[in-house]
């Protein structure tokens, strides 16, 4: 992580409201972010992630809420100053009609910067976002990629304290999105510059944040490390999500050690947790660790979770392919093509479907 838990916060939130039709759309009960750190906020569409990127920019007025950057209390819908620390990168570039050079000085020019620093400025931002061959081109001439890579440079030559991404990449294709993920991560980490990244997209979350918030119907449902928010989901929804194909509810039958025994309707499943007996959890199962065989049931497993399955549905994706299952439960497997003729899996197929009590994450259900 870029930036130390231990330091102030550059911006931090709290009791942000907003409403519509007198109804709350956002309501966030606290948020921060740290000098020089990168924070990722996912969510399904609509979850409100464009709405919170406005509140904080100042672009759309809260009903309520305190906020405060680099520890002064700031109104960021009235506080000039505070959105001239500021820049925004938004889904669709919104680039006058001028040459490349002309659209990287724009806020250089308003904010009345020298003319021998705006020229040395956007000569260096040309150079590390790789355009500096399309200086004298007119902006309607880009692509779409050249045309974000433009607005990036835009943004990050006016040395801002915070950045905001609103989904800057969703409207690429597959290749250019992976390299200006790439450029853009080691833009990020060379600059020091803290962000905040609004995507639907978990891997571009995953790639560049130091920390995931993660936004649903408006609230934050869960902030951690990339891994804790992959492997520990907070809620069900969130499992679903962040790709947890299976989330399976249970009623613990006992605990031994730490390692508890689930009747899931049908099954009994095995997982490491402290959960009581008699406790209502959610099993969460990622499709990846569930491991398929065949024959049935191989003589070498340490898998504490093994049983018979039949195969419903070979899905291609990709070099990997999903396989559905059909057993007590609805489960899904996710393997490789190699692995698929190399077992000879087909539908309708009787198979061995194992994975460990590790691989289980737990959620205690809330009363």
């Amino acid at each position: 992580m870029r930036s130390s838990s231990l330091a102030s916060p550059l911006l931090k939130l709290a009791n942000l409201k907003i409403l519509r039709d007198g109804q709350p759309v956002l309501d966030i009960a606290q948020f921060s972010i740290n000098s020089g750190e990168v924070i990722g906020v996912i969510g399904p569409n609509g979850a409100g992630k464009t709405t919170f990127m406005m509140a904080i920019s100042g672009l759309l007025e809260a009903d309520s809420g305190e906020f405060q950057f680099c520890g002064r209390p700031v109104q960021p819908h009235r506080d000039l100053s505070y959105r001239r620390r500021l820049a925004i990168v938004m889904q669709s570039p919104l680039l006058l009609r001028n040459s490349v050079y002309e659209n990287i000085a724009a806020g250089l020019k308003f904010r009345q910067v020298p003319r021998a620093e705006m020229k040395a400025r956007i000569a260096e931002w040309l150079e590390r976002l790789g355009i500096l061959q399309l200086r004298d081109r007119p902006a309607h001439d880009l692509s779409g990629g050249e045309a974000q890579r433009v607005s990036l440079a835009r943004a990050f030559v006016l040395q801002p304290d915070l950045i905001l991404l609103d989904e800057p990449f969703s409207a690429l294709d597959a290749p250019t999105r992976a390299r200006l993920v790439s450029d853009l991560k080691a833009i990020l980490s060379s600059a020091g510059t803290s962000a905040i990244f609004i995507t639907h997209d978990l891997d571009e979350a995953l790639t560049l944040s130091d920390r995931v918030a993660v936004l649903m119907k408006g609230q934050l449902r869960q902030v951690g490390s990339p891994q804790e928010i992959f492997a520990q989901p907070a809620d069900p929804e969130v499992a679903h999500f962040t790709g947890v194909d299976m989330v399976i509810p249970g009623k613990v039958i006992d605990q031994v050690e730490g390692l508890i025994r689930v009747d899931c309707g049908g099954l009994t499943m095995e997982a490491v947790s402290q959960a009581a007996p008699g406790s209502q959890v959610y099993l969460c199962l990622r499709p990846e660790d569930l491991t398929l065989a065949y024959p049935i049931y191989p003589s070498k497993t340490s898998a504490r979770n093994r049983f018979q399955a039949t195969i419903d549905q070979l899905i291609p994706q990709g070099p990997l392919v999903r396989v559905l299952l059909k057993s007590p439960l609805h489960l899904v497997s996710l393997v490789t093509r190699a692995s698929i003729l190399e077992l000879g899996l087909k539908e309708g197929l009787e198979v061995s479907a194992s994975f460990k009590a590790t691989a289980i994450h737990v959620i205690q259900k809330s009363n």
